[in-house]
């Protein structure tokens, strides 16, 4: 790893379990008929990062100083249905294809070729579909927890239904005003019962009974016994309730509401990510466990695997300093010396 990674990596100890200020205003970028507000830090080659459900680009505090101070450019928008850029459009307009036109346009607004695409959860899905459909913009890809998945026969939320029952989370999400009634009723409560490690390590919970092996919605709401301790202080999860206070959480949902949309779209798209890509996942993560990733080298032929200890769901918050580590190793190894190539022939 180079000098200034290192140094990087010196600046994430000295703050990754401080305080980290609440972020000042965004920019305003005009992309795919919408204004998308983006926090930046840095210069160099870009990496924008693309947060999950229910999160914000503040989501990538603990990523975005060290990336800069590695000599990368940081880019997090808050995606669209959340945080400073809100709702717009239609249900449709949040299916996976016009939100990847977002991310190209904020590339295209910003006047950058080629980025690095770090995605978590939902963030991860987006990635993924930006690193298909798009691949002459992305110079690689790391998601966090979420597998790269070939289209199945059906849709998602079906196949939750059918392995999961309808209690499952993802199958409520469907329903219009179900979510919403869950989430927006205390909204603080929301927060500090989902933003959580895991109580238990990933192999207990397998273990656990139907009702938690459905992944409930009750799991949102700090299931006893199964979520543990808090990741975020009291300021730092204030900076996520103010936000979803004023935007509800009926845009967050739609990205779940277009599973359907989604698997339409992909029946006549090449089903392979030839980009490099790096799949970092947790230990104890219950919604998308290490397995899931079983297979992903028949899509992504360019693949490489990581696992973060100790580590639920959320994995920026609970371990800040390990992921940033496997990430800067991985974007020197593999990424800096592509860029340069193409610089320097």
């Amino acid at each position: 790893m180079s000098a200034t990674a290192l140094q990087a990596l010196d600046v994430l100890s000295m703050q990754s379990r401080g305080p980290v200020p609440i972020p000042a205003a965004p920019s305003l970028v005009h992309a795919n008929g919408i204004r998308i507000a983006t926090y930046a830090a840095g210069e160099g080659p870009a990496i924008v990062l693309l947060h999950g459900f229910p999160e914000l680009a503040y989501s990538w505090r603990r990523q975005m100083p060290v990336l800069a101070q590695a000599g990368w450019q940081a880019i997090a928008p808050d995606l669209r249905g959340y945080g400073e850029t809100g709702l717009h459009g239609d249900i449709a307009s949040y299916r996976m294809q016009n939100l990847a036109l977002d991310v190209i346009g904020i590339l295209d607004a910003l006047g950058i070729e080629r980025a690095v695409l770090i995605g978590h959860d939902f963030g991860g899905a987006l990635a993924w579909t930006i690193a298909r459909d798009h691949a002459a913009r992305v110079a690689g890809i790391v998601s966090l927890n979420t597998p790269y998945t070939r289209r199945g026969p059906q849709d998602l939320a079906l196949t939750m239904l059918q392995h999961r029952g309808p209690t499952n989370y993802m199958v409520m999400f469907q329903r219009a005003g179900i979510g919403e009634a869950l989430l927006e009723k205390d909204v603080d409560a929301t927060f500090r019962g989902l933003m959580r490690r895991p109580a238990l390590s990933l192999e207990a919970f397998q273990r656990a009974d139907a009702r938690l092996q459905a992944l409930p919605m009750t799991l949102f709401m700090g299931e006893p016994g199964v979520m543990g301790e808090p990741v975020m202080s009291d300021d730092e999860l204030k900076v996520y309730v103010d936000a979803f206070r004023k935007t509800g959480f009926t845009g967050a949902l739609n990205w779940y509401r277009n599973l359907h949309r989604n698997w339409l779209d992909t029946a006549d798209v090449r089903d392979e990510v030839l980009v490099p890509a790096l799949m970092i996942s947790a230990s104890d993560d219950f919604f998308l466990p290490p397995q899931t990733t079983r297979g992903m080298e028949r899509q992504v032929p360019d693949l490489e695997r990581q696992v973060i200890q100790d580590c639920g769901h959320w994995t920026q918050h609970e371990q800040p300093e390990q992921l940033n580590e496997v990430i800067l190793e991985w974007l020197e190894r593999r990424i800096r010396p592509q860029l340069r190539s193409r610089t320097h022939p």
